[in-house]
């Protein structure tokens, strides 16, 4: 076990990420506009956020307030109970008003002095607080001047003079105050406001020097700032908080986008679908798909049952006149006729075929009577009293025949 225990080297500690700088933190309990009750969360100062967290052991914050959309502080009334200690007030940005509650006093006033100081980069002398706490607000200061000097503006954009007019009636919710470089075309920058008086826009330019690592505010008492930042403190300090610096809300996409996988090489790529039509659009670098591929007819041919064979069509040398010697036999039969006599056997006639066009009718010859009537009469007989009577019928019914064919014979003539 000695030896087992010398050859396992000592373990050390497990390595996490390094805990993030904050100019205060507290427990705070928050409650936003979309929240029905308050909720408590361990809140950290970061520069111009305030983080919030589930436990002080946590790297990464839940969710951010953006203080650059600062308002006002507000001390909210306790509408509650005579038993209830904790002290609230209001936090009051561009978009929305989050409500807050603290432990004691001293938690309240220091978080609404070290948010003071970071937004108006000065410490508050309105508040309770001991002298202490002015110490460390003014190292927070320091810090933060520090920070802004060596970061560009956020309402700092690399516009023309047109544009920022442009932009700050397009916008009025994001600000009236516009930093953007300078008309001479040197380090200089320009400061473009805009502001409602009596219900028409007041539009105002203002020239800010660079002197070596200064800015000078070009006004009738020129004023000099250490960074940029301090120009927009100026700015907004000097007029009431009247001038808001322009903050663009780029937090919501305007254009539908989503990563989308090639299948070919596996790389993924960003994909915005077409307007045009319902399904994704797809990348530059991706082939369009093949069109699919017919199925083949002879396939689908051989699922379906047979079907039965269609019926020969007659030949176009047959005409649609019966012959009347076929007819005779079958239509004119005389019942009264004994089954002793033998009947004049018929000729299978061949299955019709329907031609294209049915031809025209040929004229049919006119029939010898006298010729048939033998022929009935030597088949049954001349004797017999019956063959007289059918001779008769005969007789008649060839005279209707033939009374029949010529008006047939009219009217095609």
């Amino acid at each position: 076990m000695v030896m087992a225990s010398a050859l396992c080297p000592p373990r050390g500690p497990k390595l996490k990420g390094a805990p993030p700088s904050h100019y205060y933190e507290n427990f705070l309990e928050k409650k936003g506009p979309c929240d029905q009750d308050y909720r408590k969360f361990w809140a950290g100062l970061q520069g111009l956020a305030i983080c919030f967290y589930n436990s002080n052991r946590d790297l990464q914050p839940l969710e951010k307030l953006d203080l650059r959309l600062f308002s006002k502080l507000k001390d909210e009334a306790l509408l509650g109970s005579s038993h209830d200690t904790t002290y609230h007030f209001s936090l009051v940005l561009r978009d929305q008003e989050v409500k807050f509650k603290v432990e004691s006093l001293e938690s309240c006033e220091m978080w609404k002095g070290f948010i003071l100081t970071v937004v108006e980069l000065r410490v508050p002398s309105n508040l309770t607080l001991l002298p202490g706490h002015m110490y460390m607000m003014a190292e927070v200061l320091a810090k933060e001047e520090v920070r802004r000097a060596a970061e560009v503006p956020w309402c700092f954009l690399q516009v023309s003079r047109l544009e920022a007019q442009l932009l700050l009636e397009r916008y009025p919710e994001c600000g009236n105050l516009l930093l953007r470089p300078g008309g001479d075309g040197k380090d200089s920058v320009s400061v473009t406001t805009r502001q409602i008086l009596n219900g028409s826009p007041v539009i105002k330019h203002y020239k800010v020097k660079r002197e070596g690592s200064k800015y000078v505010i070009d006004v009738e008492d020129p004023f000099s700032c250490p960074s940029l930042e301090a120009v927009v403190n100026y700015f907004v300090t000097h007029t009431k908080r009247a001038l808001v610096p322009f903050l663009l809300d780029e937090d919501y996409e305007k254009v539908l986008g989503f990563v989308d996988s090639d299948r070919e090489n596996g790389e993924n790529a960003w994909t915005v679908p077409s307007s045009r039509g319902s399904g994704p659009a797809l990348p530059a670098n991706v082939p369009k798909p093949l069109p699919p591929v017919p199925v083949s007819v002879s396939s689908q041919e051989d699922k379906l049952p047979q079907l039965p064979p269609l019926p020969q069509l007659p030949d176009q040398d047959e005409n649609y006149v019966t012959p009347i010697e076929d007819s005779l036999a079958t239509e004119y039969m005389n019942r009264d006729v004994s089954l002793s006599s033998q009947a004049v056997p018929l000729k299978p006639k061949k299955p019709a075929r329907l031609p294209a066009k049915p031809p025209k009718p040929p004229v049919v010859p006119k029939p010898d009577l006298k010729a048939i009537t033998n022929i009935w009469t030597r088949k049954l007989g001349g004797s017999s009293p019956q063959a007289s009577s059918l001779v008769t019928r005969l007789g008649d019914i060839t005279a209707e025949l033939e009374e029949k064919l010529q008006k047939r014979r009219a009217l095609e003539h």
